[in-house]
């Protein structure tokens, strides 16, 4: 097949692929939902210089380059050559690359930059973009030159000290202390170009509907958009077989529409196409936008039949009880922090939650890199996705918080492993959410903004405690005695002894006036167990909410803990904390290097110990 742009040059389009060869390596498409062949990977060395007195504005400032940097690591890292932690608010990259050739635009694509990134091209500043989680793009054909190279200059701000941005898990003191990990400033996840034509897809949102057994899309067009004659064309196909093929009109630049498919009726038959963690059927798209009878662009995606909602006390997937066993994982690696080493351990990392057992996990203080949620679609993993806290509550702070969480959404919304929504943790960035009724709303109104932009999915308003409007109630409690546990949460317990005296961790679990209200209950953080052999250097550094000294008392200590959590009638769902050791945290059931620290098979009999609740599969 060939492609055409406005202009009527044709080239080859290469074939379908996941991946592209460049530098010598093979290198993974960075936006599987949206995939393109025309791109070029930028990952790889970089000029780089530390600015700290923040004494240059422009390129054109900087005459000596005193590092290189390997990109996409983050400069406090090993792994990006530099491994540098202390305080460093502003840095500068640079890296020249050969122009590719053909017609159309040119987009610069960055997967996160911590946290405000300007962006030059040849010495021409092109834009750019504060938020240290989110994706943005760049058209930088205006800028590029007639000499086949092309210059791209970034210039990172991070202030350590600013607790009024969403940083997550990132330690503010120049150590990483109790529950707190290292920085990460500046380019975290992959740089790469793209070749489009001059009117091209720039925006794609899938949307299942297995009640009516349709599949919906949303698609926005971008560049130089014509009035009349564009037109989509979107196929759908199951292991090569397709199953739908349909063409629309696009007017005003963007066009919504509903695919209905043939519904067997009988579930035996529609279970072959519902997406789960046991049977995760994904459904291959293919995209095409037509201009007067010629092809101007052409995109691969995919999505799946799969719904998420809660009746009554239950969490539902496909219209069935789904008991979820979570656990907390934080996606950070040892050498490389936020940034996975590379593709194989984001897919590794996913193999092994479900070798131990669970169905999912909650991403903790972090959005993860769209290559996880990828492997989570792929394999079947269930995701939980929380918004980074800021700590401070000022103005400043909710606007930059809800302009990056609905960003966040937008990207990440089509991935079907998504099961949930959690805007607040602890109440991390509302610490008088008790007291101050400013602080209550703003919870009010991140769930219901959250809700607004995805009505699809349950969202957990605050979870841990004090909770407002929140789909979930989500508790956590680190009591070290199993029994205990199993006391507060009891069969025979009143609704009204546990919420209103209750305080696991000191805390109220529900604020007045936002009574439960018959929602699931889940245990979404639980555990802990650390552990430290007695001859472990700085012992007394590590952390765990209990610890113990040998690797049978961990087994124990988890098997008795999983049994019992799995036989508390009351959950529909449970979180471990937690899936490996990250730094000072030694409370993994993995070290930081994914070794485990007891057989795996044991892990996984632990974990699905006790009864539980059915699954779809299984009812």
């Amino acid at each position: 097949m060939r492609l055409l742009d406005l202009k009527n040059r044709e080239f080859e389009l290469p074939a379908k692929t996941d991946s592209n060869f460049w530098g010598g390596k093979t290198i993974v498409h960075p936006r599987p939902l949206l995939k393109r062949s025309h791109w070029q990977s930028l990952d790889g060395q970089w000029k780089f210089a530390f600015d700290d007195k923040g004494k240059f504005s422009r390129p054109t400032d900087l005459s000596n380059w005193s590092h290189h940097i390997e990109v996409p690591f983050a400069p406090e890292s090993t792994k990006s050559g530099i491994g540098d932690e202390g305080f460093h608010p502003n840095c500068w990259y640079e890296r020249e690359f050969a122009t590719p050739a053909g017609d159309g635009r040119l987009i610069l694509h960055f997967g996160a930059v911590d946290y405000h990134a300007r962006v030059w091209v040849n010495d021409q500043y092109i834009g750019e973009h504060e938020g240290g989680h989110t994706s943005f793009s760049l058209d930088i054909t205006h800028a590029l030159n007639d000499s086949g190279t092309t210059k791209v200059t970034v210039w990172a701000h991070d202030d350590p000290h600013d607790l009024a941005k969403p940083r997550g898990k990132q330690d503010w003191q120049l150590k990483p202390h109790s529950i707190w990990y290292p920085r990460t400033t500046g380019i975290w996840q992959t740089v790469w170009l793209e070749r489009v034509s001059n009117t091209y897809l720039g925006h794609l949102r899938w949307i299942p509907d297995c009640e009516r057994w349709e599949i919906g899309f949303d698609i926005g067009l971008a560049g130089d958009v014509p009035s009349s004659g564009v037109q989509v064309k979107v196929k759908l196909s199951v292991d090569g077989l397709v199953i739908a093929s349909d063409s629309y009109e696009v007017f005003n630049g963007e066009i919504s529409r509903r695919i209905a498919l043939g519904d067997p009726g009988i579930d035996d038959c529609r279970n072959d196409l519902l997406w789960s963690p046991e049977r995760p059927t994904l459904i291959d798209a293919e995209i095409q936008l037509w201009y007067q009878d010629q092809l101007i662009d052409e995109v691969q995606s995919y999505t799946a039949l799969r719904t998420v909602t809660i009746q009554r006390d239950r969490f539902m997937l496909n219209g069935r009880p789904y008991y979820l066993r979570l656990v907390l994982d934080q996606g950070y690696w040892p050498d490389s922090l936020m940034t996975a080493p590379n593709d194989e351990a984001l897919r590794r990392d996913v193999e092994l939650v479900k070798a131990m057992g669970f169905n999912g996990v909650r991403k903790h203080q972090k959005i993860e890199d769209p290559r996880f949620l990828y492997w989570a679609d792929v394999l079947g993993l269930l995701v939980w996705e929380e918004m980074p806290s800021a700590y401070r509550f000022t103005p400043k702070a909710v606007e930059r918080m809800t302009r990056e969480w609905t960003e966040i959404i937008k990207r990440d919304v089509s991935h079907p492993c998504i099961v949930a929504w959690v805007p607040f943790n602890e109440s991390w960035g509302v610490p008088n959410l008790v007291e101050t009724a400013a602080h209550r709303n703003y919870v009010l109104a991140m769930y219901h903004l959250t809700k607004t932009l995805d009505p699809t999915r349950p969202v957990i308003g605050n979870d841990g405690w004090e909770s407002t409007d929140t789909d979930i109630l989500a508790i956590h409690d680190y009591d070290k005695k199993p029994e205990r546990l199993a006391h507060r949460y009891r069969p025979d317990i009143q609704m009204s002894d546990l919420f209103e005296r209750s305080r696991p961790g000191g805390r109220i679990l529900t604020l007045d006036n936002y009574p439960h209200q018959g929602q699931p209950i889940m245990l979404t953080e639980f555990g802990g167990i650390a552990y430290v052999p007695s001859d472990t250097p700085d012992a007394d550094k590590a952390w765990g909410y209990e610890s113990c000294s040998n690797i049978s008392e961990l087994e124990i200590k988890y098997s008795t803990l999983l049994e019992t959590v799995n036989n508390i009638e009351m959950f529909s769902g449970f979180c471990y904390t937690q899936f490996t050791d990250t730094f000072q945290e030694a409370n993994g059931l993995l070290y930081g290097d994914r070794t485990p620290k007891f057989p795996i098979e044991a892990i996984r009999a632990a974990t699905l110990s006790g009864k539980g609740l059915c699954t779809p599969t299984s009812c």
